[in-house]
């Protein structure tokens, strides 16, 4: 690639004007069941003061992202008024279409979303510079117990060293910056309520499943569509409008969640059920008239 192609300008942002996220890559570690589970860090920086957040998940969905962005804003105190992001499907389903969900957390705490241009993630060059930083000063060399062990010496590095540091651009330590950043206050806005809308189908013996685990309802909706919402506390299906049930989130993967309500509606209906005889598939009959002998002609031979 030719020197002019790679040439970017740096553009230092005004207090509490924007951050820049994204995700990075962390290997992988083996749970409980012996499965190998990606390892992921969501990586924030407020692009003025330089203060980081960084959090270890095991998914880079969109629930996640946006509990990540929660747990950010909470760490930073509040947000600022515009965020930068690559072109990750979370945030921008299209060049033209932003993802609605995602749109819909930002707008309520009034961030405006930005996205690089493409193929030139350059332009976030604060964040990217913040993951080559975490891997190469706090990953590299260290070694962890799991997942839990690496977020809480996570935890330790952002406030022991990543944000108590004198950075090299600034001169100055992100932790005195961050007094100057003018973020929208924390306490400004009420919490986000998200939950993760899917469409299922209830299946023969009344549930619905979501993830890898099940969850019954009435047993009138089997063969029915619904919708399920997962929220942080609850989920809920819905028909149309109606709640036809709603519970806690399954408490492990493969969870086969019941209501006592439910079952026993289903092992009502099944013992009202009357099984009819199957319908014969065949029968016998005669096209041509059967050749009726009179008796006197049997008589005639018996003597």
């Amino acid at each position: 690639m030719p020197a002019r192609a790679k040439m970017t300008v740096r553009f230092e942002t005004p207090p509490g004007e924007q951050a820049q996220a994204d995700w990075a890559s962390c290997g992988h570690e083996m749970d409980e069941t012996g499965r190998r589970r990606a390892v992921y860090a969501f990586v924030m920086v407020l692009s003025y003061s330089r203060y980081l957040y960084v959090e270890f998940t095991h998914s880079t969905s969109l629930p996640e992202l946006i509990r990540c962005h929660q747990r950010a804003f909470e760490f930073f105190g509040g947000w600022p008024r515009s965020i930068l992001y690559d072109n990750m499907k979370q945030v921008r389903l299209s060049q033209s279409e932003w993802n609605p969900l995602f749109s819909d957390f930002l707008n309520h705490h009034a961030v405006m979303p930005k996205t690089h241009r493409v193929r030139r993630p350059r332009t976030k060059g604060k964040v990217e510079r913040m993951v080559h930083y975490l891997k190469d000063n706090f990953l590299n060399g260290r070694s962890f117990a799991d997942v839990s062990d690496l977020r809480a010496q996570g935890r330790r590095w952002l406030s022991q060293t990543a944000n108590s540091r004198v950075h090299a651009t600034t001169g100055r330590r992100p932790c005195d910056l961050l007094a100057e950043e003018k973020l929208t206050a924390f306490s400004s806005a009420p919490a986000y309520q998200f939950a993760a809308v899917s469409e299922r189908r209830v299946d023969a013996e009344s549930f619905v499943r979501l993830g890898r685990s099940r969850y019954c309802v009435p047993p009138q909706y089997v063969g029915s569509r619904v919708i399920v919402e997962r929220g942080e506390q609850r989920v809920v299906v819905r028909s149309g409008d109606l709640v036809i049930a709603e519970q806690a989130p399954a408490p492990r993967p493969g969870a086969c969640m019941t209501q006592k309500e439910h079952v026993e509606a289903l092992w009502r209906l099944s013992l009202k059920r009357t099984i009819a005889p199957p319908a014969p598939s065949w029968h016998i009959g005669f096209r041509e008239p059967v050749a009726v002998t009179p008796l006197a002609a049997y008589e005639e031979v018996a003597r």
